[in-house]
């Protein structure tokens, strides 16, 4: 079996699309080499700031023979299907074809042999499409040639099992040499298997693997900060970036000026990060003085120069940094308010200042349903984008909220309102803290509650892969806000309020979808105030589909915790489900209950009873919601159940009532053995007809009893 290695050599690839290319080039190589019938054991790739490298273990020698039949119309056909035939099946007469009988009677059939080919004649014309049509997100064109790829493509290495494979890329010829680091190793050399490419590659400082770089990048940057007495502010994205950037990649230690620390740490270390690509240190809890950068080279000064050079980039940013600092503070945020109006949140929905007016209202909602005072919710919420228009936020967006914060204690604000106003755009990632004191808790909820409203009425719902919002982050946000702090809070009426105060502002895009949900004529020239306008069609009103977004949302949230997706659908399709946190108690019960011998047995009857009952109600065309007559009930063992599935709804309502999911669990679990007697010893569709119908009605009781805790029907197994 042999081994193919390839190596597209170019000027700098751009450290955000190394993963991806290298990932697409072995992707694209695998699929077109079985499309043409090599199969092969593994295929690895590989990226460095000038390579893509891909190796294939396991090829044969050639693809295999392939034997086709095409069949084709009856004889005697009409010559215009006769030649069209021909044609398809690449034969030049019918003398080429045979005629073959079925039961419709005799047919055309041609045999066609297509013969194997050499794997390095497979690979030769594969390899320069997959080039010529490779997914860069951006690319170029160089001098005259046609090709467009990243950055100028200089050379390409094709070995099959040690060999050349020679093909043309754009009128570059393949060869059997590649280059080292460019300044280290600059000279070509030639290579014949993938394990002496790797070794002479690392001898000519360059590590292929960017895994590998990136655990020199940290490893060299903690060993550095731990000589001194400090930490690593552990970083994986600027740690891969790094290693994008590098092909030896050298951890070196810079220092700045201390007096720098009188501006924000998080300033500090995104001026660092975003332009130089260095880690912050920390000394304890407070930021150091120190930097790590990563040259792509080990210099012979020890790295002198290097550190020097980038010591005083960093001061030139850093004194930038403060300069935006000192000059913010010139300015109070709630003369900043005003300006918002020239900032657009969407052109639909208005700008930042239509937006807060917004968020303000909303937030003094919820501030007494969270414990949060709502004049501090309001206050917050009123400054909470100020920092939208400040010098800082304009030169580090991702700093908005962090710096308002600042602002607002460097004018005496109150503190609560500082870390709402710092907090509120929390959580941005799976690994972000959520907010946890109630003002900001307020103020989070309605910005997010807001925005999700918002680009729902103007129909900019998530599609597929598509997010451009990041909807999908906001409604995961709010869960995460909710269950980690438990809170007790209904949704739909927030989902509501929210959707008011964009009809009050008279939005004409909102104004003419809630036309459409409600077919109300004239809609846009309403003023509604109060939440019964909105539900003047509530069929059509999209609160549904609003919920069934959060429900999916929260199935992913819950999913990575361990729980089943099924159980939390059976808990969603009971309908008016907006409370999370009880959502969350009933479906962790249900899971519990399940778990159990009588759940398990008990799940397996309830899902017989109402699939029959879902069968018959079908056949006849009618439901069987009446209360069953007991009088007509014959076998001791549906006497037995009738008494008791009475019992159990009551009791398990009862349970529901006080938010005891445990106990009404233990009430439903008194229908497992008579369920399983009823099924032993009743025949459900007996030849009575009035027997029949009076037993399809027990089923449905037993399904409408146990529908006070879950939808059985929506749980597997």
């Amino acid at each position: 079996m042999a081994e193919l290695l390839l190596e597209l050599f170019s000027e700098e690839i751009p450290a955000r699309m190394q993963t991806r290319a290298s990932g697409d080039l072995a992707r694209l190589l695998g699929d077109m080499l079985q499309e043409a019938g090599l199969s092969f054991d593994h295929v690895r790739s590989f990226a460095t700031p000038r390579r893509l490298t891909v190796v294939v273990e396991g090829l044969p020698a050639r693809s295999p023979d392939v034997s086709e039949e095409k069949k084709g119309p009856r004889v005697g056909a009409p010559d215009a299907a006769i030649q069209g035939f021909l044609k398809s099946a690449g034969l030049s007469s019918l003398d080429q074809a045979e005629i073959r009988a079925d039961k419709k009677g005799d047919f055309y059939v041609a045999v066609i042999e297509r013969p194997g080919r050499a794997t390095a004649e497979v690979v030769a014309a594969i390899v320069p499409a997959i080039v010529a049509a490779f997914p860069w997100p951006k690319s170029m064109r160089w001098g005259n040639g046609r090709l467009r790829w990243v950055r100028p493509l200089h050379s390409a290495l094709c070995l099959l099992d040690g060999k050349l494979v020679p093909f043309e890329i754009d009128g570059i010829g393949t060869g059997n040499q590649t280059r080292g680091h460019r300044f280290l190793a600059p000279e070509p050399f030639s290579v014949k298997s993938f394990a002496d490419y790797a070794e002479k590659l690392r001898k000519a400082h360059v590590i292929l693997d960017a895994e590998e770089r990136k655990k020199i990048i940290l490893d060299g940057a903690r060993a550095h900060a731990a000589r001194e007495g400090l930490t690593l502010v552990e970083d994986e994205g600027l740690a891969s970036e790094n290693a994008g950037l590098t092909e030896w990649p050298v951890p070196l230690m810079g220092s700045f000026d201390e007096s720098f620390l009188a501006v924000p740490p998080e300033v500090l270390a995104t001026a660092m990060k975003a332009h130089q690509k260095c880690f912050s240190l920390r000394r304890g809890k407070e930021l150091a003085n120190r930097f790590i950068m990563v040259a792509n080279l080990q210099a012979k000064d020890g790295g002198e120069a290097i550190i020097a050079g980038n010591e005083r980039v960093i001061a030139a940013r850093l004194s930038d940094a403060k300069f935006f600092f000192d000059q913010d503070r010139k300015v109070g945020l709630e003369a900043r308010v005003p300006t918002l109006k020239e900032i657009t949140f969407h052109e639909k929905l208005g700008s930042q200042y239509e937006r807060i007016q917004r968020v303000w209202r909303l937030a003094r909602e919820i501030a007494p349903l969270v414990g949060a005072d709502p004049d501090l919710a309001e206050r917050a919420a009123i400054l909470a984008k100020a920092d939208l228009t400040s010098g800082m936020v304009g030169e580090f967006p991702e700093l908005q909220g962090v710096m308002g914060g600042y602002y607002a204690l460097d004018q005496q604000e109150n503190p609560l309102v500082a870390n709402a106003i710092a907090a509120h755009y929390k959580p941005l990632g799976l690994s972000d803290q959520v907010p946890r004191e109630p003002v900001a808790i307020a103020v989070a909820l309605a910005d997010k509650l807001d925005m999700l409203v918002g680009f729902w009425a103007i129909d900019e719902k998530p599609t597929g892969s598509k997010d451009p919002y990041a909807l999908r982050r906001a409604a995961l946000g709010v869960i995460r806000i909710v269950l980690t702090n438990g809170i007790r809070i209904s949704l739909r009426p927030l989902f509501e309020r929210a959707l008011i105060e964009y009809l009050n502002q008279n939005h004409l895009e909102v104004r003419r979808q809630v036309g459409k949900w409600s077919n109300l004529k004239g809609w846009e020239n309403v003023a509604p105030s109060h939440k019964d306008v909105l539900r003047a069609s509530s069929s059509a009103y999209p609160v549904s589909t609003f919920g069934d977004f959060f429900a999916d949302r929260l199935k992913v949230h819950l999913r990575d915790q361990g729980a089943r997706h099924d159980l939390i659908d059976a808990v969603f399709s009971l309908g008016g489900q907006d409370d999370l946190l009880l959502v969350v108690r009933r479906v962790e019960a249900l899971g519990r209950f399940l778990e159990t011998e009588d759940g398990a047995n008990l799940l397996i009857g309830t899902k017989r009873a109402i699939n029959i009952l879902r069968i018959e109600e079908k056949k006849d065309g009618k439901s069987y919601d009446q209360p069953p007559d007991s009088n007509l009930f014959k076998v001791t063992e549906e006497k037995a159940l009738t008494h008791l599935v009475d019992q159990v709804k009551q009791a398990a309502a009862s349970a529901i009532g006080c938010e005891d999911f445990e106990a009404a669990m233990v009430a439903i679990a008194l229908l497992r053995a008579p369920v399983d007697a009823f099924f032993d010893h009743v025949t459900v569709n007996a030849e009575d007809p009035a027997l029949r119908a009076n037993r399809l009605r027990l089923l449905n009781r037993i399904r409408a009893t146990t529908l006070a805790v879950a939808d059985f029907s929506k749980i597997e197994g």
